[in-house]
């Protein structure tokens, strides 16, 4: 009765919850989802398996929560970019800003997401169109710019594909570019990421820019 006790007063401790929250995103990124444990990640937090499944009743529950927190952060500022009456151009720079200040922050979220990708694809898409991010928003101000000549004529959804891949592949490759192209030096590629807000903007508006 006592250790149930003291499960039931800890439930409510914000700071335990984010504690192994915080553990779990580091296991997860050593691990995967598939190599991570429950038990493991409740060894590194410092507390005891039952309790861990206290606050969190199961490891895809965890991964959820992480996601959706991650998620929730960008959801806002993509719509921004694209929802308010931006011209094209702008809209990309906040766009990519955003994104990518969002991926530095939070770096496991490209591994996540793309393990959602592969085992949970219809969940991943309704957290977020939930958020309100809808894919016509930019083809409407592409198009408009196309039709007055502004752009180059080309396909809204391969410019789109374009943008994303330019924001997400530095994250998703980086032991690879870190170790054969910077010599393992993690400073110059933060830095190189971080100008990646701009160099992104710049590539693709030259790109399209009539």
């Amino acid at each position: 009765m006592q250790s149930e006790l003291i499960i039931y007063s800890m439930t409510y401790n914000k700071d335990t919850g984010e504690k192994i929250l915080n553990t779990a995103i580091s296991v997860f990124e050593e691990k995967g989802y598939s190599g991570t444990r429950m038990q493991e990640i409740a060894d590194k937090a410092g507390i005891n398996k039952a309790l861990l499944h206290y606050y969190y009743k199961s490891k895809d529950r965890m991964f959820q929560i992480i996601l959706e927190r991650a998620l929730n952060l960008l959801m806002p500022k993509v719509v921004a970019a694209f929802k308010n009456d931006y011209d094209l151009f702008t809209s990309i720079e906040k766009f990519v800003s955003a994104y990518i200040d969002t991926l530095i922050k939070h770096p496991h979220l490209p591994g996540f997401v793309l393990h959602e990708l592969s085992s949970n694809p219809n969940r991943i898409v309704n957290m977020i169109k939930l958020g309100g991010v809808d894919a016509n928003d930019l083809r409407k101000k592409i198009q408009v710019e196309i039709d007055k000549g502004t752009v180059e004529s080309c396909d809204p959804n391969q410019l789109i594909l374009n943008i994303l891949s330019l924001c997400i592949f530095p994250f998703v490759a980086k032991p690879i570019f870190v170790g054969l192209i910077l010599d393992g030096d993690q400073q110059k590629y933060k830095q190189m990421i971080e100008a990646r807000k701009t160099e992104v903007s710049i590539f693709i508006i030259k790109a399209i820019r009539k």
